[in-house]
């Protein structure tokens, strides 16, 4: 069960990053030429933010699956860099992101004016996506030695 859902982690990475980074560059357009905030905006917004609780979910269930998380000996896995990244610093920074993005998905929505919204749109998923850059173990990094970038 837990490769099931860790391959299905893997894979929908990319939907998430993909959604997010169309949702900032229709907003970095929509800024620039000063165009109305569009329905297709709103729902580009829900569905970036639909797939990343997704992932967020599908990444509690590996939480609490995988051997690479250390709750019972944390003082043992602040100690190895591999252990902590998935212990703490993963899962941290991915909250952040998530609680970022939903939360400031409903400020932007709450908001009256579209350059506004646009460049509010711009500035909280580009601070997201950055966080979520910085979580994903990426295969320059060494947590990628232990977890395949592809994961099939």
């Amino acid at each position: 069960m837990e490769t099931g859902i860790l391959h299905f982690h893997s894979i929908w990475r990319y939907v998430v990053l993909l959604l997010i980074l169309i949702t900032i560059a229709r907003s970095i357009q929509g800024w620039v030429s000063k165009a109305e905030f569009a329905k297709v905006d709103i729902k580009l917004g829900l569905f970036s933010m639909i797939s990343l609780h997704i992932q967020l979910l599908t990444g509690f269930i590996l939480y609490y699956l995988s051997d690479f998380v250390q709750l019972s000996s944390m003082g043992e896995a602040m100690k190895n860099p591999l252990l902590r990244f998935w212990t703490v610093e993963h899962i941290t920074l991915m909250i952040i992101a998530v609680a970022l993005i939903t939360f400031g998905r409903k400020s932007i929505i709450n908001t009256n004016d579209s350059l506004a919204k646009h460049r509010k749109t711009v500035i909280i998923f580009g601070i997201g996506l950055l966080l979520l850059f910085l979580a994903i173990p990426w295969p320059w990094s060494n947590i990628e030695i232990t977890r395949p970038f592809f994961n099939f």
